[in-house]
């Protein structure tokens, strides 16, 4: 299996975002996302489905479709259902560097680059299609 291919088994998250395409791009400059695929929707307009490499995971996501939402659920892109209650972590080489480079990208700081209590040096950002994404690195034991 080349890393291209979607594990057998996996956790991946499938994002719900309003400008399927302009996020796309975000996560490029961003995260250094890489476009595996992407499934253009019956209507010419939205994506249903795209399919990103970051920081060696898929990660999948689709243009909102409110027209499809089930009555009773809160399942919809950020701005349309008031937030997301999901932070996306990845384990990256620097955290410092994974930040400035998403926030000189267009995200928003959530918490800076600091030394955590629990051995990491961890960063938050909201990118802005309403996701947040999270960035660490262990530090070096004394």
């Amino acid at each position: 299996m080349t890393d291209r291919q979607v594990p057998a088994k996996a956790v991946i998250p499938h994002l719900n975002v309003e400008g399927a395409a302009a996020a796309i791009a975000f996560y490029a400059e961003a995260l250094g996302a890489e476009e595996l695929s992407r499934m253009p929707s019956q209507d010419g307009k939205r994506l249903l489905h795209a399919d990103l490499l970051i920081n060696g995971s898929h990660v999948f996501l689709h243009d909102d479709f409110p027209e499809h939402s089930f009555p009773g659920t809160n399942f919809g892109a950020p701005p349309r259902i008031g937030g997301s209650s999901v932070t996306i972590h990845l384990r990256v080489e620097s955290c410092d560097a994974w930040y400035e480079r998403a926030m000189k990208a267009g995200a928003t700081t959530v918490m800076a680059p600091h030394d955590a209590f629990w051995g990491d040096r961890y960063g938050q950002v909201v990118d802005p299609f309403g996701h947040s994404w999270s960035f660490a690195h262990p530090l070096a034991k004394a």
